[in-house]
């Protein structure tokens, strides 16, 4: 006889372990070790991320980031490592597959949001459309 282990589905509102299929964005280590770096500085420290998109710039949509001291309603709540990540329903639309990475280099530093469904971006990078 065997014995099967059940492992409970996540809820809605709270996703937590490694991304899934169903996690609209994905934050590297690096990121996720430069959000934490950064959130310490704050007083107090915020509860989480907020990752989003909202409209502007020269091709219609930018990506935001800022730190929340709670999740909004129609928020989804996403958890990397002890990182919550708050994204909002319209945003997770944009944000399907979007990795989000830190770089630094010689010539600068910052988050890097590497999208698929991104069509074309301006001339400077800040602004995407889909």
């Amino acid at each position: 006889m065997s014995t099967a282990t059940v492992t409970p589905t996540p809820t809605a509102e709270v996703v937590t372990g490694a991304p899934t299929s169903t996690t609209p964005v994905t934050l590297t280590p690096a990121a996720i070790v430069k959000v934490r770096e950064i959130m310490a500085t704050q007083e107090p420290v915020p509860a989480g991320l907020r990752i989003g998109v909202v409209g502007g710039g020269c091709s219609g949509f930018q990506y935001s980031m800022s730190f929340e001291n709670q999740s909004g309603m129609m928020d989804k709540v996403y958890k990397f490592e002890d990182l919550k990540v708050f994204v909002d329903a319209t945003s997770a639309m944009y944000l399907s597959n979007c990795t989000v990475d830190y770089v630094e280099t010689l010539e600068a530093a910052g988050f890097k949001f590497e999208n698929a469904a991104v069509k074309s971006t301006c001339g400077c990078g800040s602004s995407f459309s889909v």
